[in-house]
């Protein structure tokens, strides 16, 4: 278990501030923030490269906090695969294990072993520069698997990669986690990585964790108005609240405007900022008899289409984003003018 205690670090630009984070064995742990936030610093720091100005880092209970990083059994990744141009992918995969001074022919089956989980024994004779980035990026973390490290980081491994490489590696380290059972710490900036590999994710801003949860608890119930934004809910609304039967009523823009219903209740009558995530949002050309508790009518402004969905504004008195599939949309048959109809579940609702 990894166990990260107010590690601080100044580094000018970059900044580690008061940062405190445990990672369960085997857990795949995925790090997402905006550009600067201290992601990077953060894994470095882990692996040793910078000493903490404050704050202990311990593995499995033992403090290694200053431990220099060859005697951490931690292995790192970085995005532009750093491999050895002159030496064959089979060379630099078991690199490691030769420093490591093991056998020959364990060198060999361990080599051949990881190749094999990811599809690259047929190339185990070339040089990196003949290999295409998906292929180079194959050969970086299976020299890093390979040493058996404790915890493996990977730092934006896969953002280099065009979109059909990228999925097939996501499958790739799917795969490579349940083999190994290794620790792993991947910062991203893609949501799908998130959603496909974490056990939990941890959002940064500034040099800070915000939140650490699930991703379903990152994504549909994020603590701040900063978070939402991030995480793509777009709906963000503030308001004041009140409990009434059984649920939360949050009135927007006053208390003549409209107002949501949350299932889950607030702790008294306060102003709290209210996030429904556009795919939450139900659209439709007639009005749906419908058990849920927010329904609004309203008329499209603009259509947003991103290929595989398309986001719909609509102006109900609130200005709502919803998403749709292409093949919802179609179905619609409206158009920017047009009124609808939005429904939302209670449960949908998150307030904090």
């Amino acid at each position: 278990m990894l166990t990260i205690e107010h590690i601080s670090k100044d580094l000018g630009e970059f900044i580690l501030d008061d940062v405190s984070l445990t990672v369960e064995d085997g857990e795949y742990f995925v790090i997402i923030g905006p550009t600067g936030a201290g992601k990077t610093i953060l894994l470095e720091t882990i692996a040793g490269v910078y000493p903490p100005d404050s704050g202990t880092v311990s593995l499995d209970n033992r403090d290694v906090t200053f431990v220099p990083p060859r005697e951490r059994n931690i292995t790192m990744v970085y995005q532009d695969y750093m491999l050895f141009p002159h030496l064959t992918v089979a060379e630099n995969i078991g690199f490691g294990l030769k420093n490591r001074k093991c056998p020959v022919d364990e060198i060999a089956r361990k080599v051949a072993e990881v190749a094999d989980i990811f599809g690259i024994g047929h190339l185990l004779h070339r040089y990196p520069e003949t290999l295409s980035g998906g292929e180079q990026q194959r050969a970086a973390i299976s020299r890093a698997i390979i040493l058996e490290p404790s915890i493996l980081l990977l730092d934006e491994p896969l953002s280099a990669l065009d979109g059909q490489t990228r999925d097939r590696l996501r499958v790739e380290l799917r795969r490579l986690h349940a083999a190994y059972k290794t620790t792993i710490i991947h910062i991203t900036h893609n949501f799908e990585e998130v959603f496909s590999l974490a056990s939990r994710v941890a959002v940064m801003h500034n040099g800070k964790v915000m939140q650490v949860g699930t991703p379903d608890e990152v994504f549909r119930h994020p603590n701040s108005a900063f978070i939402a934004e991030f995480v793509g809910v777009q709906n963000i609304f503030s308001g004041t609240c009140m409990n009434t039967d059984g649920l939360s009523k949050v009135t927007v823009n006053g208390t003549d405007g409209p107002h949501l219903i949350c299932s889950s209740l607030c702790t008294s009558s306060h102003d709290v900022t209210v996030t429904i995530r556009p795919e939450d949002i139900m659209v439709s050309c007639t009005q749906v008899d419908s058990t849920a508790r927010n329904s609004f009518a309203g008329v499209i402004t603009d259509v947003s289409d991103n290929g595989s969905m398309v986001r719909i504004a609509v102006d109900t008195g609130l200005p709502f984003i919803a998403a749709v599939t292409r093949q919802g949309w179609q179905s619609l048959c409206a158009e920017i003018g047009d009124r609808v109809y939005l429904t939302v579940m209670a449960q949908s609702v998150h307030i904090f």
